[in-house]
């Protein structure tokens, strides 16, 4: 079952564009969306949530459309961000006050436990508190609606390791009960590696992939060899490649593929997800059309 569905969206602006993307997001996993500043996810984002509206296609949360259903479905999301939008003069408590009238199914009590579980002082102005722990409050309030949706836009940018982890595993909790969805769209990949179920990579607005993170691991091959290999066919197997003076790395799409081409005469490893992100970049923009 899919929470959201983007079918055929389209957005332009003066030096970028969202370019006909389609897109599936799974009710009950985390979802990784990659891609380095400026691919188009913040952009993907703001229109899954109606704040920016799209020249043309369609988006689907909960099956219904957005903006059309925006109020009601406001309701179902909760969202985290590197930035903090509530007011730095006012204490916990009084931002709360302002907020949880909006929300139908405010749960007091799970607000208090969302404080006390991430040592939010209620008296502590939203200004005092470090960048970890005004990310740790907005997530306390979107728990607090019942929020069946939380998009997170680079909640751990800027973040320590120690916190970041600490934010991961909480992340981890909250989708045991495979009723809650997550976004975590994010360009330091290696917080995806711990907890994401499925893997959405932008690039140059548009989608590359959109799959199970496993299966996208398994997929491309990092391959290593000297230069003398590197002749205009096989180059031409490459998504990206870096050469240096005695040798090259690249990134192929097809794994056995590349196992066929190359056999013992290079190194094939696994890649990382920042290293798929990278060498796509790297490649150029006929790479942003291939799909799982």
């Amino acid at each position: 079952m899919n929470v959201i569905e983007v079918r055929n969206v389209s957005k332009s602006y003066l030096e970028f564009s969202i370019k006909d993307v389609s897109l599936d997001i799974k009710k009950g996993f985390i979802t990784g969306l990659i891609g380095a500043n400026g691919a188009g996810k913040s952009t993907l984002i703001n229109m899954i949530l109606g704040i920016v509206r799209p020249k043309s296609g369609s988006i689907q949360l909960f099956g219904m459309d957005m903006p059309k259903h925006e109020v009601e479905l406001k309701q179902r999301i909760g969202i985290v961000s590197d930035d903090c939008y509530y007011y730095e003069h006012l204490t916990i408590e009084d931002t709360k006050r302002i907020i949880a009238p909006f929300y139908r199914k405010w749960d007091e009590t799970k607000f208090r436990n969302c404080l006390d579980q991430f040592e939010l002082s209620p008296k502590k102005k939203v200004g005092d508190l470090s960048k970890g722990m005004k990310v740790k409050f907005s997530l306390a309030i979107a728990l607090s609606h019942e929020a069946e949706l939380l998009i997170m836009d680079e909640p751990t940018s800027g973040l320590d390791p120690v916190f970041r982890r600490e934010l991961l595993d909480i992340l981890a909790d909250i989708i045991q009960d495979e009723q809650k969805s997550i976004i975590f769209s994010t360009h330091i990949t290696t917080d995806l590696d711990r907890i994401a179920d499925y893997i959405t990579f932008v690039n140059r607005g548009q989608i590359v992939f959109s799959d199970v993170k496993d299966d996208v691991l398994g997929r491309y091959s990092i391959v290593k060899g000297g230069k003398e290999l590197l002749d205009p066919d096989i180059r031409r197997q490459f998504v990206g490649v870096r050469e240096t003076a005695v040798g090259f790395e690249g990134l192929v799409a097809d794994r056995k593929k590349a196992a066929e081409l190359f056999g013992d005469y290079a190194l094939l490893e696994k890649p990382s997800l920042e290293d798929i992100m990278y060498f796509t970049a790297k490649g150029g923009p006929e790479h942003v059309k291939f799909t799982s």
